[in-house]
């Protein structure tokens, strides 16, 4: 549509209705294509929107100040929040949260907003938080500092002068209720995973090192000291090379029947353990995160058969894929490691 064949009037309201479809949740582009705009249009109104409210979209522009972002920005972050996963992007969490948002626009644009506003800026966007994200660490910062710079740096010079391969280790429980939870999304269009009355688990262990290799196994009931060596016997059978496994502080991985073991393989296997609640030093936990929020948490399963056939064949396909293991190690939380 030609908008200078248009009455201003006629324009103002417009934009107007525009504006109001994509705040009661119909996606922007919808919008745009139905009123036979060019798919950009509608970003600029959105922006003129939330920097001046409806005032701003009449036909004489109300004064005030320029958007921060522009209508092409807009579209851009629009496609990022409804499109890709803030794991792409180096952040923790695969869900979308104000302040993710914040800091991915001080990013991508060096401008800088406050929560409040990144907020406003969404749901002009036509996006709402359909689910509040919340994840604290109770950890010492102290000793999490001496990890970085002292513990870890010596356990890679031993490392490099044995000629051992690191691996970061870590247990999970997956559930099939596990539902990989909300996001700012389209208004209305919440993601729906379908599953079964019954509850049902598995519980695995796995190991990730900066080569891109990843071992993992099931675990029948509780993980315990047995469990736990019997997934240390598999890590060493037949390596090349010696191996060093760092882990958290679980009790399972300081028992005394694990370091018996341990001490029985003459330096082919070392343990090392994280500061307390420091799940952020671990690069597997990227593993489980990947497992549940992008895999597991976005399908359905019928029984437990089918949960275990799931979970092999998704930490299969991973195991091939040595690339995506090395990107878990580029979080910004992983730094020390590359150091």
């Amino acid at each position: 549509m030609d908008g200078r064949k248009l009455s201003r009037c006629t324009l103002e309201q417009l934009r107007i209705m525009a504006v109001k479809r994509v705040q009661s949740g119909e996606s922007p582009e919808t919008v745009i294509a139905t009123l036979g705009f060019h798919r950009s249009q509608i970003y600029k109104w959105l922006s003129l929107y939330r920097e001046g409210g409806e005032e701003a979209l009449k036909s004489k522009k109300a004064p005030g100040k320029q958007p921060k972002l522009n209508g092409k920005q807009l579209k851009e972050l629009y496609d990022i929040i409804t499109q890709k996963n803030p794991l792409q992007f180096q952040f923790e969490f695969a869900l979308w949260t104000r302040a993710m948002v914040r800091e991915l626009i001080k990013t991508q644009y060096n401008i800088r907003l406050s929560e409040v506003s990144v907020g406003r800026l969404l749901r002009a966007l036509g996006l709402s938080p359909q689910k509040p994200v919340y994840k604290a660490y109770q950890r010492n910062e102290e000793k999490v500092k001496v990890w970085k710079e002292q513990c870890y740096p010596q356990i890679k010079k031993l490392a490099k002068q044995e000629g051992a391969e690191i691996y970061f280790g870590d247990e999970a429980s997956v559930r099939s209720d596990h539902h990989s939870g909300s996001t700012w999304a389209p208004v209305g269009k919440t993601p729906i995973v379908e599953s079964t009355g019954g509850r049902f688990g598995i519980n695995l262990i796995s190991a990730v090192s900066t080569r891109g290799k990843l071992r993992f196994m099931t675990v029948d009931g509780k993980m315990n000291a047995d469990n736990f060596i019997k997934f240390l016997k598999r890590l060493i059978y037949k390596a090349e090379r010696p191996v060093y496994l760092i882990v958290d502080g679980h009790p399972v991985h300081k028992s005394k029947k694990v370091a018996a073991f341990v001490e029985t393989t003459k330096g082919q296997l070392r343990l090392y353990i994280l500061p307390p609640y420091s799940p952020h030093l671990n690069p597997d936990e990227w593993v489980w995160n990947w497992l549940k929020n992008h895999k597991l948490g976005r399908t359905s399963t019928s029984g437990p058969d089918h949960l275990k056939t799931k979970v092999y064949r998704f930490l299969k396909k991973l195991q091939a894929t040595p690339a995506l293991v090395k990107g878990f190690f580029l979080d910004k939380n992983l730094a020390y490691i590359h150091s």
